[in-house]
C-alpha cells in the first residue's frame, strides 16, 4: 500500500511584526505531512483588508488584484517546486520546496553531498577542538563504503541499522588511520557519534525519511581521568626552571588547577574578564568556550597569586590578556616533561587541572557535589559525576567521622544501659 504525503500551501498575516505604515507582512507557510516552512512573499497588507477565509486580500480594497496576482503566482509556483521534487524521487519535505522555490536547493542525495554540505554549512560553527575531527570519520567512512559496496559514494536513502552496525563492526577491525593510534571502543563511539550527527542533519533537511540510528545506541566506556592529589599539585608549585616556556606553563596549569577553567578559557582571560562579585571579592567570569554558559568562579588566593606574577603581561599588543598561553601542543609537550621532573607517573595534560579542581580542589575539601557543577558550568550534575569522583581519601575520611559519631552514639547508649540497672525504682 502507497501512502501520499500530505501537501498544502496557503498564506497567513505575521502579526508579530508592524510596519511603520500599519500594515503586516504576509507569509506562505507550506506543509508537508505536519511538518512547515515558511517564506516571506514580500507583500503586505492591513489587517482590516486580510480575509482571514480565503487567505486573501479583499476585492473591496484597492490594489487587493494585484496582491492576490502575486499570492496566486507564489502557490502555483510552489505546487510546481513540490511536483519537481516528487518526480525527481529524492525525499519531499517542506523545507526542500522551499529552497527549491528560492532556488537555493542543492540536490543532496549521497553521502559525499552531505559530507561537502556539512563543511559548508554547520563545521565552520563547531569550536576547532571539534571540527578537526571530522575528517578523519570521513576518511573511515569512505573506505567503508568502498569496501562494502566497491564504490566511492553510497546513496542517503539506502542507509540504514544494517549500515550503521555493519560501519561500526568494520571500525572495530580495520586498520586505523594512523598506525600510533589504534582504535580503541570510545574512538570508535566517537565516530560513531558524528556519523549519527550527520544523518540527523539529512533528517532534519528531509533528505532521509528515517533516522537510522534509532534502534542504535552509542556504547562509550566510563574510564576514570587523571588528576593530580595535594602532594603532585606541590611538587609541580616548587618545579624552578631556567626555561621561561616551562616555568609559564607549570604557572598556567597550576592556575587551573585553581579556578577549573579550560585552556581556551584560561587563554582568552584578558582584564575584563576579573570582576566584582556578590561578595565584594574578586571572581572570574567568563563564557565557556562549547556551550556559550557563563563561567563564575571566586578568585581563590592559589590563583590570584599566579596573575600577580604576570600583572604587567596585559598589553594592547596582546590584547590585555592576563596569562602567557603557549599553543595547547606546545602545553601538552611542556607538561609531559614537568610530570617527569615533577616525578608524576601520570599522563599529564592541561585538561587534568580541571579534573585536579573538580577532585582535590574543590569536593576533597568538602564543596557540594551541585556548588562544583555550577563553578564547572555543567548543565546536569550527572556530568559533574565524572569529574568530581568520590576518591578514596574522600570516602575514608567521611568513615572516619562515622566511626566517631557511631562511638558517641554507643557509649550515650552504653550510660543509659547502667543507668537504668542501678536498682533503683522506677515508675512506669
Amino acid at each position: 500500500m502507497t501512502f501520499l504525503k500530505t501537501f498544502n500551501v496557503h498564506f497567513w498575516l505575521k502579526k508579530t511584526v508592524l510596519k511603520k505604515d500599519g500594515t503586516f507582512p504576509i507569509y506562505a507557510r507550506i506543509t508537508i505531512d505536519g511538518k512547515r516552512a515558511d517564506l516571506s512573499t514580500q507583500q503586505t497588507t492591513l489587517e482590516i483588508s486580510w480575509c482571514t477565509n480565503a487567505r486573501r486580500i479583499k476585492p473591496k480594497f484597492s490594489g487587493s488584484k494585484e496582491i492576490n496576482d502575486v499570492l496566486q503566482n507564489i502557490h502555483s509556483r510552489l505546487v510546481l517546486c513540490h511536483r519537481q521534487l516528487s518526480d525527481s524521487g529524492v525525499v519531499v519535505s517542506a523545507q526542500a520546496v522551499k529552497l527549491r522555490y528560492l532556488g537555493k536547493d542543492k540536490p543532496v542525495a549521497t553521502i559525499d553531498d552531505l559530507i561537502h554540505y556539512h563543511r559548508e554549512n554547520d563545521l565552520i560553527y563547531l569550536s576547532p577542538g571539534t571540527a578537526k575531527n571530522y575528517p578523519s570519520t570521513e576518511k573511515y567512512l569512505h573506505r567503508f563504503i568502498l569496501k562494502e559496496f566497491k564504490s566511492s559514494d553510497y546513496y542517503l536513502k539506502n542507509i540504514n541499522y544494517s549500515f550503521v552496525v555493519n560501519f561500526e563492526n568494520y571500525l572495530k577491525n580495520c586498520p586505523p588511520l594512523r598506525k600510533s593510534q589504534p582504535l580503541g571502543n570510545n574512538g570508535i563511539m566517537k565516530h560513531m557519534e558524528r556519523f549519527q550527527k550527520l544523518t540527523t542533519l539529512a533528517l532534519k533537511h528531509g533528505w532521509i525519511k528515517e533516522n537510522p540510528f534509532s534502534l542504535y545506541q552509542l556504547k562509550f566506556e566510563e574510564f576514570d581521568s587523571a588528576f593530580l592529589d595535594q602532594i603532585e599539585i606541590d611538587r609541580v608549585k616548587l618545579l624552578n626552571s631556567s626555561n621561561s616556556s616551562l616555568e609559564d606553563t607549570k604557572n598556567i596549569f597550576i592556575f587551573s588547577c585553581y579556578t577549573g577553567l579550560c585552556y581556551i578559557e584560561v587563554k582568552n582571560l584578558n582584564t575584563k574578564s576579573i570582576v566584582t562579585g556578590i561578595d565584594g571579592e574578586q571572581w572570574i567570569m567568563v563564557k565557556r568556550q562549547k556551550t556559550k554558559t557563563p563561567v563564575k568562579v571566586p578568585l581563590l588566593d592559589e590563583a590570584r597569586r599566579i596573575l600577580d606574577i604576570y600583572k604587567d603581561h596585559p598589553s594592547e599588543l596582546n590584547g590585555h590578556q592576563l596569562l602567557p598561553v603557549l599553543s595547547s601542543q606546545k602545553v601538552n609537550k611542556h607538561l609531559k616533561k614537568i610530570a617527569g621532573l615533577c616525578g608524576i607517573d601520570k599522563k599529564l595534560t592541561f585538561h587534568v587541572a580541571r579534573h585536579t579542581f573538580a577532585t582535590t580542589i574543590t569536593l576533597l575539601n568538602n564543596v557540594p557535589l551541585v556548588t562544583v557543577s555550577n563553578l564547572l558550568s555543567h548543565k546536569k550534575i550527572s556530568t559533574t559525576q565524572k569529574y568530581a569522583r568520590v576518591i578514596e581519601t574522600k570516602i575514608s575520611r567521611d568513615m572516619l567521622k562515622l566511626k566517631k559519631t557511631l562511638k558517641v552514639i554507643n557509649l550515650k547508649s552504653e550510660k543509659r544501659k547502667k543507668s537504668d540497672t542501678t536498682g533503683h525504682l522506677r515508675i512506669v
